[in-house]
């Protein structure tokens, strides 16, 4: 007699029409069809989100593989009937109660189809030979049929991947170069206005900066990134032509002064005096070396400090080294935050100025969390004067953020 295959479960579990399509689409696969189980694994884990399926439900299906003997998957011999205690064991000690719920959800998904005995228990009868004959338990048929719908998912997702990497790196870059350069145009007093047009000073610039970054949510899309990333583009773009268009008028500038130089040197008449001035002289200048900046005997490493708030390093031209270009880039910053130079005084006398700068790098790192920067720092300094204030919780709490962010990322 020729043996049948259940087409519906045992015990009270209804026969839905998802089963009776996953029945039939294994029925269309041709015999001679031969795919890697572990390379549709792969390719199903890199696609479960598209898939709607879960890690869990996945240790499940790695467990069922497992108990196939062959790595490829072809021909009849497709269903495992492993019993629940050692599927639990080989998914990881999972508890019985969960480990039906996700075979249920398997079975949903058309992973695999449920061939029940006619008590529900999985089992193989074998023939003379020692071979299987008939077998009850799950059919992995379905990874067989689907491997191209799965395969075709999993590069779909690494293709979103890669985009989304490539807009990430597109932001960073802008990023960082709009804070460089506006670091270098205040610094070197460029101006912002061309034919009387443009921002009126590059605290403005910074200004508009910040509000294109503020509306970038933490587990940002591609598409909520693109725009932003165009936006950015501009704005570096607009920079950067600002800062050469300073560097054109400065040649033209200095060949201008050259030329009227070697005009009033061309006089024969001209008296060069090349005597060096004395040092006694009143107009000799004796060439200081700057006093080192010392580290407070109670602060935090630097190193903790830059986990913490890894965007003022943005705004130093040869990146923070040591404590005085740390404080150098939150001097530059702090104007830009649009904190009064009373309150930033304020501050470094309560605080003292390495904690002054410490918590500007914060405020900067913050963003727009922080609708008034000025107000923040006052109140901070308050709390520090009343003693209800200290470094080391906000670096903590800020290592935490970034911390979560990228673990959602």
């Amino acid at each position: 007699m020729e043996p049948r295959l259940s087409t519906t479960p045992f015990g009270r579990r209804p026969l839905t029409l998802a089963l009776v399509a996953s029945q039939a689409g294994a029925k269309t696969r041709p015999p001679e069809k031969a795919v890697h189980k572990w390379e549709t694994f792969r390719a199903i884990c890199t696609a479960k989100e598209k898939l709607g399926i879960s890690e869990r439900a996945l240790a499940v299906l790695d467990a069922l593989l497992t108990f196939h003997p062959e790595t490829v998957l072809t021909g009849e011999g497709l269903i495992v009937f492993p019993s629940n205690q050692q599927l639990c064991l080989r998914a990881h000690g999972m508890a019985p109660a969960t480990l039906r719920r996700h075979l249920g959800a398997l079975v949903d998904v058309g992973f695999i189809i449920r061939r029940d005995s006619p008590n529900g228990k999985r089992y193989a009868r074998k023939d003379r030979a020692g071979g299987i004959e008939l077998a009850f338990g799950f059919d992995l048929a379905p990874l067989v049929t689907r491997a191209e719908e799965f395969e075709r998912l999993a590069d779909e997702v690494r293709a979103e991947e890669r985009a989304l990497k490539l807009v990430r790196e597109r932001v960073t870059i802008c990023r960082r170069d709009i804070c460089k350069m506006i670091a270098t145009g205040m610094e070197e007093g460029v101006s912002t206005r061309r034919n009387g047009a443009g921002p009126a000073d590059w605290t403005e610039l910074h200004e508009l900066y910040r509000g294109v970054v503020g509306r970038i949510p933490r587990s940002a899309t591609r598409e909520v990134l693109e725009p932003i990333a165009t936006e950015l583009s501009l704005l570096a773009d607009e920079i950067l032509n600002l800062l050469e268009d300073h560097v054109k008028s400065q040649k033209l500038s200095t060949n201008e002064s050259q030329t009227e130089r070697h005009i009033q040197n061309s006089n024969p008449d001209s008296l060069i005096d090349l005597e060096p001035r004395s040092p006694e002289s009143p107009g000799a200048r004796t060439e200081s070396s700057p006093e080192p900046l010392r580290m407070p005997d109670r602060t935090f490493p630097l190193g903790m400090v830059l986990d913490a708030c890894p965007d003022i390093i943005d705004y130093s031209k040869g990146g923070v080294a040591n404590w005085r270009d740390f404080q150098a880039a939150a001097a530059l910053v702090r104007p830009m935050l649009g904190i009064s130079p009373s309150a930033w005084l304020h501050a470094q006398s309560v605080m003292g100025e390495l904690d002054a700068a410490i918590v500007i790098a914060s405020i900067l790192q913050k963003g727009e969390t922080v609708s008034s920067a000025g107000g923040y720092l006052r109140a901070l300094t308050q709390r520090a004067e009343n003693g209800e204030f200290s470094i080391g919780p906000m670096l903590m709490a800020l290592i935490g953020t970034r911390k979560r962010d990228k673990q959602r990322a």
